[in-house]
């Protein structure tokens, strides 16, 4: 990356965060994410998935540095080198999942996710789910609590949580994965193409109810939720160099 005078800065509400905020403001200055040419993130994972989301339709890059409790996505905080290493630092382009949930009231719900779309029950009786790939049915009845589609950039959260694949970052695959299955017992999930197209229906959902998340964004009581890879979106993250995603993803699976 070109090195740059105009940082816009961005912080979580958490006291680490905000105290850094106020030091790199008096440090560097702030300008608009309009006018910047990159967005330094403070907070952790979950902060760094809105700033994304917030930079996308600017088109702006994004450089996270870790003041919060998870930092997957995060560089480490050092304040004093900052332009530096935004000078150095190495892009990665991601792309998101495109969501599309009805509910049982009929309403159509949309929402994109950078990690994963997951489906979970809502009440004390387990899901139960069908599966189909491209308008073809593969699995007629999933009993569980809940399933998921991950990207590779999201694989090593929840994903990874829920016992599924860790996928290097320029794979061109989706995870789907279980959650808690119960039958069939063994199913652990399933590698697709990124083109693939999948629709989870609720079976039964009055007396078995399902809500959709997309990145914390819920959707409850849904009836079927549908699910692709969004490739006109792009998400552009920054990392020091030798510390960026697909070196991440790699060193995640040696620990």
């Amino acid at each position: 990356m070109r090195p740059s005078n105009a940082i816009s800065f961005r912080a979580s509400e958490a006291r680490v965060a905000q105290e850094a905020l106020a030091e790199l403001t008096a440090r560097f200055g702030q300008t608009t994410p309009e006018e910047a040419d990159v967005v330094v993130a403070l907070g952790g994972d979950g902060f760094m998935l809105e700033t994304l989301k917030d930079a996308q339709p600017l088109e702006k890059p994004v450089y996270g540095m870790n003041r919060g409790t998870v930092g997957f996505l995060m560089n480490e905080y050092r304040g004093e080198d900052l332009p530096h290493r935004l000078a150095e630092a190495e892009e990665a382009v991601i792309h998101p999942l495109r969501m599309r949930a009805e509910d049982g009231a009929g309403a159509i719900h949309e929402g994109l996710a950078i990690n994963e779309v997951s489906l979970l029950r809502e009440g004390p009786q387990a899901a139960r789910l069908r599966i189909s790939i491209d308008g073809q049915p593969r699995l007629e009845e999933l009993v569980c609590d809940g399933a998921l589609v991950s990207t590779p950039a999201g694989s090593t959260a929840y994903n990874y949580s829920a016992h599924g694949p860790i996928l290097p970052i320029g794979s061109e695959v989706l995870a789907l994965t279980a959650v808690a299955p119960f039958r069939p017992r063994r199913w652990r999930g399933a590698l697709l193409p990124r083109a693939a197209r999948v629709r989870f229906d609720v079976l039964n959902p009055e007396k078995r109810p399902v809500m959709a998340d997309a990145d914390g964004k819920p959707v409850r009581d849904v009836i079927w939720v549908e699910v692709r890879s969004e490739p006109s979106v792009q998400h552009r993250i920054l990392f020091d160099p030798g510390h960026g995603l697909a070196e991440r993803l790699i060193r995640e699976q040696f620990v």
